[in-house]
């Protein structure tokens, strides 16, 4: 495996908050490196499994050969679907770490960082895919770009972003990381950070190609579907909208957050948090990989 392709980020404390058994049958839904998924295996034995899931073709490149290891190229929305067809009728424990692997923001090939300007707008983590950042700035309206920017890059300056690029493109059709940059320029306040508004407008776009949203609702819908009871789930996530999610999901169910009741008063949960504070990279890891200071660890066990 390729042990530079992504660093993973809390690594003994969310395969620790599994409390994995010898055989215990694992889903790591996001493979990336293998990082996470080496961890889980070195403490799984010969009669425990686990399933891997990555829909990026790259990610294939890290598998090691291992008689207790499935790999799923996959969008782990369809988590479900893959372990019916693998006939797995339930799982101990699940792992999620939702970080864009390092080596996505490294290769300037992908679109995904704005530090290689001559990078192509494309952003897609299934290169099958047909939807790009280029085509969604290119084709979307202007009221769907400024939904796009304000719900997924909480950027208070949507509207007026939207109408930029919808006057950019009167002229000229956007293809380059250059061109979206040069469109944000006179957006960014004085004193105001330049990478912090780049970051977020970057972050809008990919998960808008991604579909991270509604994919990270369907994986968490079926994870309590196959979870096993007493079964325990891992999520890593790296910005406010993912967290927000997960941290409804694990405490009601939802992803509202809407308490639910029975008939004698008492709360309605599927789940029992094992960690009511987040976790986060301890000093030293945020050091050695500054990557990991927005990341946020949950765990959950199925009742």
């Amino acid at each position: 495996m390729d042990y530079v392709y992504h660093i993973p980020v809390l690594l003994k404390e969310s395969v620790d908050g599994l409390l994995l058994r010898q055989d215990s049958v694992c889903v790591d839904v996001t493979f990336g490196g293998g990082g996470h998924s080496r961890e889980i295996l070195s403490r799984l034995g010969s009669e425990g499994h686990l399933y891997a899931f990555d829909q990026d073709e790259e990610a294939i490149e890290n598998i090691e050969p291992d008689g207790r290891f499935t790999f799923v190229r996959s969008n782990f929305r369809f988590l479900e679907n893959f372990m019916l067809y693998h006939n797995v009728e339930g799982v101990h424990a699940i792992l999620a770490d939702l970080g864009v692997s390092s080596h996505h923001f490294d290769d300037e090939n992908r679109g995904f960082s704005f530090r290689f300007e001559d990078s192509l707008l494309d952003m897609r983590m299934n290169q099958m895919g047909k939807n790009t950042a280029a085509h969604i700035l290119n084709t979307y309206t202007e009221g769907q770009l400024a939904d796009v920017f304000y719900l997924y890059g909480e950027l208070k300056q949507s509207r007026r972003i939207a109408s930029a690029i919808v006057n950019f493109r009167k002229n000229k059709t956007y293809e380059k990381v250059s061109d979206f940059l040069g469109t944000l320029t006179s957006f960014i306040g004085k004193g105001e950070k330049q990478n912090k508004v780049q970051a977020q407008a970057f972050q809008a776009l990919r998960i808008e190609v991604n579909g991270e949203m509604e994919a990270l609702k369907d994986m968490l819908s079926q994870a309590l579907n196959i979870l096993k009871s007493g079964g325990r789930i891992s999520v890593i996530t790296y910005h406010s909208l993912e967290d927000r999610l997960v941290k409804n999901f694990f405490k009601t169910g939802n992803f509202e957050g809407k308490i639910e009741k029975d008939i004698y008063g008492n709360f309605e949960t599927p789940f029992r948090l094992v960690n009511n504070k987040v976790i986060v990279p301890s000093e030293e890891e945020q050091n050695v990989n500054p990557r990991s200071r927005s990341a946020k660890l949950r765990i959950a066990e199925k009742l």
